[in-house]
């Protein structure tokens, strides 16, 4: 007998008759004999209504703990329904808030961190043969005050309960079959992986692979809980993601291709290439509450310095007149921006042991005359800025070149 953790995300919930399909995967789970766990998130797209109601109320720092208060609603209707359904169907279930598990965080409103989770009435529901059906995104401060997680909670809350409960698998449903080496809407021959390491996840998920959320594959690192990744709607044997030591075979050299549309690239040309002008040109854009990808610092014969980086396209508008402001403080010579670009990064842990990967990539890049703006490595890494208009066509190439067909 085992212990799963399973959870369901908004999709997988999102109808009555999807909450019978996810009731018959629960109940063919415990048939197996194994316990079950099962996170939950809101149905469909209700967590975006309810924010788009409070918004509507409108949203200050002083009501952030209501906003909190009001989503968490989403996830317990879906809790009530599920138990509700499994009842029904003759499976013993009971729902549970945040609150109810004590799921401990700190008192972050809307972006709240996991403390600690207190374990002992879900242990005891499971020793009596109950399926506990959890509401994920939420939990509770220290004075009792509710919580939320942000944007993908119900992976990390999914998550650290296997971690607290010493789950041996945490298995993640959702309306894909697994983890792809790309996105199959953009290359038709992409399949789905077997497996994958922790850290390529983490890259993956860090770099534009929306599958899983960057907090809860941290977690998982952290505690060593396997992860597989499946599909409500099939039977599938989906991606499992765990340590590279657990791997077994050797890891291909590369696992997967990820790219997000989402930058943009601001340069500052002409500054002294003297100590402290990063900080002086990246200090107000931190203030600012913009955060940096990718940079580039380039110093020329006469000692001046171009000052490259990245950005989400989102915060391009307010990044750029941020820098027009420091620009006179530091008397660089031009500013300049482009809002109209893609990154595409490879990933795999076989980059370690394997030479020529890079160059195997900017040759593949360069046959389809896609020019390369800005790079950046790490040891299972390579990323690259392109122009946004060539974003599918190096993604095609470099997932033939790299035969992940």
């Amino acid at each position: 007998m085992a212990l799963i953790v399973q959870k369901y995300g908004g999709t997988s919930v999102a109808t009555v008759a999807h909450l019978d399909n996810v009731a018959r995967k629960i109940i063919a789970t415990r048939e197996k004999g194994h316990d079950v766990v099962v996170v939950v998130s809101a149905m469909g797209h209700e967590t975006d209504r309810l924010d788009d109601l409070a918004r509507q109320v409108g949203v200050t720092p002083e009501t952030l703990r209501e906003v909190d208060v009001l989503l968490s609603t989403g996830e317990q209707v879906t809790t009530a329904l599920l138990s509700m359904v499994l009842v029904n169907q003759g499976c013993r279930a009971r729902s549970y808030t945040g609150g109810q598990v004590k799921i401990l965080t700190d008192s972050s409103h809307t972006k709240a961190r996991i403390l600690d989770i207190e374990c002992e009435r879900l242990q005891a529901g499971l020793d009596s043969g109950v399926v506990a059906i959890v509401a994920g995104f939420q939990g509770v401060d220290e004075q009792g005050r509710i919580t939320t997680l942000g944007r993908g909670g119900s992976d990390t809350t999914a998550v650290a309960l296997a971690a607290a409960l010493g789950a041996d698998e945490c298995q993640i449903y959702t309306d894909v079959d697994g983890v792809y080496t790309t996105d199959p809407r953009v290359v038709d021959s992409a399949r789905c992986l077997e497996r994958l390491t922790f850290e390529e996840m983490l890259e993956l998920a860090s770099l534009g692979s929306g599958v899983l959320h960057t907090r809860a594959v941290e977690f998982a690192s952290k505690y060593k809980v396997p992860i597989r990744v499946l599909s409500s709607f099939n039977d599938s044997k989906g991606t499992l993601i765990t340590s590279e030591d657990d791997s077994g075979m050797e890891q291909p050299i590369i696992s997967g291709i990820a790219f997000t549309r989402d930058e943009a690239k601001l340069t500052v040309m002409g500054v002294k290439d003297i100590p402290g002008i990063a900080s002086k040109i990246l200090g107000p854009i931190s203030d600012a509450n913009i955060e940096v990808d990718m940079i580039v610092q380039n110093v020329a014969a006469d000692m001046s310095t171009d000052f490259t980086f990245t950005v989400s396209r989102n915060d391009y508008d307010q990044a750029l007149l941020v820098l027009k402001n420091v620009a006179t403080q530091i008397d660089a010579r031009e500013i300049s921006g482009d809002n109209k670009i893609a990154k595409v990064s490879l990933v795999g842990v076989g980059m370690r042991s394997h030479a020529g990967v890079a160059t195997k990539m900017f040759r593949t890049l360069a046959s389809e005359s896609i020019n390369i703006q800005m790079i950046s490595t790490s040891e299972i890494k390579i990323s690259v800025v392109i122009d946004e208009k060539y974003l599918e066509l190096a993604v095609r190439a470099l997932h033939a070149a790299f035969e992940l067909e």
